[in-house]
């Protein structure tokens, strides 16, 4: 795939990684592919510098290696794609992989729970249903003598 064609890797709609900061390792792949697995180098290793990247506001980055910090080494991120067995395919595989892993970092956290108190009318029914249980289990006792 030619940079020319693909100007960037498109994120969200405030954020695209250029190609330029994106870089490709080509190994080969375990699994099916009979006998061209042992001679076709199709696994793909997309590797991307978030720590060097220009395109990121100081937010995104700081963010981005809290949330992703076991997936981070050195300030670099590597998502692998051997799923398939063409290169081109695990190519697209491990860019749709990073876009999803990365914009699922950037979400902004969802707010904090506000604790709650059940209502008077649940507690009520609570302790209704456990009464009328202690009951079921009461009449299922053997006759006291």
């Amino acid at each position: 795939m030619p940079a020319a064609h693909r100007p960037g890797l498109r994120i969200d709609s405030g954020l695209t990684i250029p190609e330029s900061e994106l870089s490709w390792r080509f190994s080969r792949s375990s699994g099916p592919g009979g006998q061209g697995v042992n001679t076709a180098d199709s696994r793909a290793e997309l590797v991307w510098d978030v720590a060097g990247s220009a395109v990121l506001s100081p937010l995104q980055r700081e963010r981005l290696l809290e949330r992703l910090s076991s997936r981070i080494v050195d300030g670099v991120l590597t998502i692998t794609a051997s799923e398939h067995r063409a290169q081109l395919r695990n190519r697209n595989a491990a860019r749709a992989r990073l876009a999803a892993v990365v914009a699922d970092a950037l979400r902004p956290p969802s707010p904090s729970r506000r604790p709650t108190r059940p209502s008077r009318g649940a507690k009520e029914r609570r302790l209704a249903a456990k009464k009328r249980r202690t009951d079921v289990k009461r009449l299922r006792r053997p006759p006291h003598d």
